[in-house]
Parts: C-alpha cells; structure tokens; sequence
C-alpha cells in the first residue's frame, strides 16, 4: 500500500508579468481625451514633484533618474546658489508622513477628513430607490414590504419583472398569497406600469390608472396586442364590432403609453464626447492631428530636484522625492508613448480609408485590427486599446474610430466591400420603401445580387435584426 508524503519538486517555467510601469502605459494608452486630462490632473495632486508647465514655456524632458540629478546638479554651483530649503524644515515636514509619529498624524488627518467629498457629490437615482421610499412611505405590513423589496431587486432596467412568481415565492420562503400581495404594492407605485411582467401587464397597468373608463383601449391591448403592433387597425375593429375612427382614437391613446416605464430612472446619462484626434486635408494629403487642447503639460518641479541632487535633506526624505521623480518621469514617458501609439494608429487607418475619409462612410473598406496591428508593428490589442472610445474628427462629422474597422464581405467582381457599407446600404433601401408594401428580407437579398453583392436572406436577417429595424410585417402600414 503507497503512502502518501509530501514532496518538493523544483520547475522552471517562463511567465510573463505585469509591471507597475506596463499596467500605467496600458491604462494610459486606453483613456480618450477627457479621462486623460482627469488623470493627469489628479497626478498633479498626489504627486508633489509633478507640476503643470506655465506660461514661460519650458518643456519637460524625459530624464532617468541619474541623467536628470546630474543636470540639475552641473546647473547649481555649489558654492553660490542658496539652498531653497533653507527657509524652511524639509526634515522636519516630510518626517510628518514618513516618520512613526508621521504615520500616527496621518492616521488622525484620515479620521478628521472622513466623511470624503464625493459622499456629498449627487448621484442619480435609480429605479429600485424611487420605488423603495415610495414603499417605505407606505402602509406595509413587515411581511409584505420584505416580499416587495425582493421583487425590487428582481426588476430589469425597463422595470419588468424578470423572475416568476414560483422563483420569489422558493427565494424567501413565500407563499404565492404574499408574493402576489407583494407585487400588487410594487404595481402600485410610480411609474406607471412598473411590475409588469410582460407588455401586455404592463400596457393594462397604466391604462387603468391613467384612463381608466376607457375600456375600449384597455380591450384592444388584452386582445389583440398583435394586430396592433402591425397596425392592423380594421382587423381589429372588425373583431370588436366598432366603427374604425374609434379604434383609432383608442390606438392613439395606447401609443401614448410608456412600454419601459423603468428606463427613465435607469437610463446611462448622455456621455460627453471630445474628439481625440482630427483628420485633416493639407494640400493632396490627410493628416492625423492629435486633440491636445486643455490637456495640462508637465514638468518635473526644479524645487524637489535641487532638494536631490544637493542632498539639501535627510535621506528617507531623498528617498521619497527620488520615487516620486520615477513616477512623474514614467507618468510623461506613458503620456508620450500613448501619443505616439495613436497617431501612427490613425496613421494606418488615412492610408487604408482616404476614400471613406473624402467621400463619406459609404466608401468605408474592409480593414482588419490584425492588419493595422502589423503595418504598425504592434500587438493587437495596443490598437484595439489605441482606438477604445476615442473620437476623430472628420469632414463628414465625429465618428468613432473603432468605426472605421470593419469585417468583409464579398462584392461585385470579386471585390470585397466593408460590411460596415453593407448595412447602411440595407438600411437605406428599408428607408425608400413604400411604407405599404415594405421590402421582404428575400427582395432586398436579390437587390444586392443585381448590385453584384452576394448574401443570402438569411444573412439579410441577421443584418437587420443587428440594426434593431422590425420586420417586413411590423413596418407594414396599411391605408
């Protein structure tokens, strides 16, 4: 029989990772313009020996550590320039942070700056809170309010019930008497129609608390929810036997209705979007020009490099400036790697795309992150980073850059067009139909073919559905 012993086996394996340095490079290369200018700003505050470049114009180089203490060091005669620090205990300052007792007083600043700033900061509200203080305000009793905060947390963004009733009711323990009496409370509050667990529910919801008399509307949506989402008016006012003018008055009466009364309180608030880069015509060539507006220039504080290089302190405070120097140096190398990584990214993207950028986005060609990748000599990812959330300006107005990325697909003679273009040209048939007798995913998939354009209904379809654009029935409009 084999015993089991402990053992120590000795393996050599190669792996790869991370350093501080690459994380920050990485990071730095992926911000857009406006995250840039945040971050550098908030580099500037906690790193004392970073400073923004003023108004004399000097330019911060980039330095190791030895080359930039010996500049500032040949550039200070030892025996006539005063010591900056004179005026006042270096020693004694950084021994506040650095120092036991430092630490101790840290600790105690800590406790009288809490609570931070951002907790007075307004965040939007969210669904789940409205309707909780709607609840807490309510006369629940403690069974029900429990049920009806966990139907709370079961709602989607567009406020609908995203589990049955059974699952809440196995959650709790409940019974299906609670939980019903549970999202009765919660169908209850604002906004109407929150709760529902379909479209029908949550049409009816707000019909009977908005307009309850008409029954009329409340039967059309009970009954036939289909027709009136293809618009089949008289199919619907035949059924209930009524004149087709009131149907219509009902039918504008429900099209006033929210259908995702929850995504008022849930929707992502409009983000602001700054070009990163602008492509420009100089002459008979595009150029990429780099958006550096309002983003601070730095520079390495010549007060904290003296302090170093003429040993003006003691040496954990030499220490701390001479780590701080390494930061805010690797900070401006990261800066101006992102730079240089963009530009010759947009770079690739103007010789690939001069049509597109001439003509418009219907000349868009097939390019491939792995193609610019190689043309710059760079890894995939650094340009999927490179163009994450940025913007160009172009004569045909901001476009995101990942925009100008797209996959083929095979065109006339052989020629292979942007799928990109492809989708904008079924779109654009969707858009000229006649509204009466809209274009079948077949008919729009032997358009493309006379155009020499190859793609089956099937492909149409998924084009379509891609584009959130309804299908040949639901855009039927009848007279």
């Amino acid at each position: 029989m084999s015993m089991l012993q402990p053992k120590l086996h000795l393996k050599v394996a190669q792996r790869q990772i991370l350093t501080p340095s690459l994380v920050q490079m990485v990071s730095v290369l992926a911000l857009n313009q406006l995250e840039l200018r945040e971050m550098i700003n908030q580099e500037i505050t906690a790193n004392p020996v970073l400073e923004e470049l003023g108004e004399d114009g000097m330019v911060a180089e980039k330095y190791t550590d030895e080359a930039f203490l010996k500049q500032e060091t040949e550039k200070i005669p030892e025996t006539e320039a005063p010591n900056p620090f004179d005026e006042f205990d270096v020693s004694a300052f950084f021994n506040q942070y650095l120092g036991s007792a430092g630490e101790a007083n840290f600790r105690e600043r800590e406790q009288i700056e809490k609570p931070s700033f951002e907790q007075f900061v307004s965040s939007p509200r969210r669904l789940a809170d409205h309707l909780t203080w709607q609840l807490g305000s309510s006369p629940l009793d403690e069974r029900t309010a429990e049920v009806a905060d966990e139907i709370i947390g079961n709602l989607d963004e567009n406020g609908y019930l995203s589990a049955t009733l059974e699952e809440i009711a196995q959650a709790g323990p409940f019974t299906l008497e609670e939980v019903e009496k549970g999202l009765a409370a919660v169908q209850q509050c604002d906004p109407p129609g929150v709760g529902a667990r379909n479209l029908r529910e949550c049409l009816l919801l707000q019909l009977r608390l908005l307009d309850p008399e008409n029954t009329l509307a409340q039967q059309i949506v009970s009954d036939h929810l289909k027709h009136l989402q293809t618009s089949q008016l008289r199919e619907i006012a035949r059924a209930l036997n009524r004149p087709v003018d009131l149907v219509k008055r009902a039918v504008e009466t429900i099209r006033k209705l929210d259908p995702r009364p929850g995504l008022r309180y849930n929707a992502t608030e409009p983000r602001l979007v700054e070009p990163d880069v602008y492509f420009r015509k100089v002459g008979e060539e595009w150029q990429a020009l780099l958006n550096e507006d309002d983003i601070p220039q730095l520079r390495i504080s010549p007060t904290y490099s003296r302090l170093v290089a003429r040993g003006a302190a003691e040496r954990e405070v030499r220490d701390y400036v001479r780590e701080r120097l390494a930061a805010a140096m690797q900070l401006m190398k990261n800066i101006e790697q992102r730079r240089h990584t963009i530009l010759r990214v947009c770079e690739a993207i103007i010789r690939r795309q001069s049509d597109c950028l001439e003509y418009g986005m219907d000349h868009l060609k097939p390019m491939m992150i792995k193609e610019v990748a190689e043309d710059v000599g760079v890894h995939p990812s650094t340009v999927s980073r490179a163009v994450s959330s940025k913007y160009a300006h172009t004569p045909h107005g901001v476009r995101e850059l990942r925009e100008f990325f797209s996959e083929s697909v095979k065109g006339p003679q052989g020629y292979r067009i942007a799928l990109f273009t492809l989708k904008r040209r079924v779109r654009k048939m969707i858009e000229e139909e006649d509204a009466a007798h809209p274009l079948t995913d077949d008919q729009i998939a032997k358009r493309l073919d006379g155009e020499g354009i190859r793609v089956t209904r099937r492909t149409i379809a998924k084009y379509r559905e891609d584009m959130r654009i309804p299908s040949t029935h639901q855009r039927r409009v009848k007279p």
